[in-house]
């Protein structure tokens, strides 16, 4: 396992981290194989953990804090998650701070964090939505650099709207965001434009998220895949959108299978997709969700292969594909 600096926290994380989502409320999650698969990370040299308060209400948070204390002889940077009062994701264009993440609740969800965990403090608190036009009341940074005094928590983050990575680059220009949590994939390259250049001037931690595009980089979907009652995929697979993407997937696997033949390899394509985040520096972390030991292993064994050679790499850059937020998209 690689470790990459993590902005200017000086925090030396795992460039393979590790996403808590699919075990706090997805469907055919079971706590003992998520405390497997985290026990299998941790052994395997992954540091970096995310989470969220509204992963399971607290379930995704208690079990990475059994992780940290089941290996307390080891270094493990821990980030969570804010939820905004409104409950409103993503954040909306006339939303307030007020209505969003006030000092008070900001405060409340801090301590209910570090009461599921049953940790004294996070290494890095995020705010789960985020619009730029809050940074007109600056309230929010004063309650989180109170919480920072205090050591609740180390460094402040924010987790970025789906399709919108311009909306924190003013953030991040202020000085005051030690990390930012953004959607970037082989479909999602829009964060290279302005959001990676503002992160590499002020010297900001990349979080990479959703490196499979909620599943459809994996090959495994198809236009039959369904889940079970109240699974959110239900929600974001609509035919407008998992048609087109399984489309797309499907020139992806063509490219692999002429790559592969042509150099001898046996790439698949989830490694693919991890890979090409991996090969743009200003990457500190990918967060892929991991609740099976066979995700773990197969996901850290990208790590180990390294970047992409230059030439797929550039190919790839040509899949890159330009979407707006949408209703399913939420």
């Amino acid at each position: 396992m690689r470790n990459r600096q993590f902005g200017r926290t000086g925090w030396e994380v795992s460039e393979m981290g590790y996403g808590m989502w699919g075990m706090g409320g997805w469907s055919n999650s079971v706590d003992h194989e998520s405390l497997e698969s985290l026990q299998a990370a941790v052994s395997r040299g992954c540091n970096f953990y995310d989470t969220a308060y509204v992963y399971g209400d607290g379930r995704s948070e208690n079990l990475l804090g059994q992780t940290v204390r089941a290996n307390r002889d080891k270094r493990l940077f821990t980030a969570t998650k804010v939820p905004p009062r409104n409950k409103q994701w993503p954040a909306r264009p006339d939303s307030t701070l007020e209505e969003s993440y006030p000092p008070d609740h900001v405060e409340e969800f801090v301590h209910r964090s570090l009461e599921n965990a049953r940790l004294e403090s996070f290494d890095l608190m995020q705010f789960h939505t985020w619009d730029d036009g809050w940074l007109r009341d600056d309230r929010w940074l004063y309650k989180l650099d109170d919480l920072r005094s205090q050591r609740l928590i180390h460094a402040i983050g924010l987790s970025l709207n789906r399709w919108e990575p311009w909306n924190g680059v003013r953030a991040v220009r202020t000085g005051q965001i030690d990390a930012v949590q953004v959607i970037y994939n082989i479909f999602d390259q829009n964060p290279e434009d302005e959001l990676f250049p503002a992160c590499e001037e002020m010297n900001v931690a990349v979080i990479a998220r959703v490196p499979f595009d909620e599943g459809t980089l994996t090959g495994t979907l198809s236009k039959d895949s369904k889940w079970p009652e109240g699974d959110w995929r239900n929600t974001y697979f609509v035919p407008e959108n998992l048609i087109p993407s399984l489309e797309r997937v499907d020139k992806l696997k063509e490219l692999l299978r002429d790559w592969n033949q042509e150099h001898s390899e046996e790439m698949t394509l989830p490694e693919m997709a991890l890979r090409f985040i991996l090969t743009n520096p200003n990457v500190s972390t990918i967060i892929p969700g991991m609740r099976k030991l066979s995700h773990v292993e197969s996901n850290i064994a990208a790590s180990d292969a390294g970047p992409l050679p230059t030439q797929l790499y550039g190919e790839l850059k040509h899949h890159r594909w330009v979407r707006k937020p949408a209703p399913w998209s939420d």
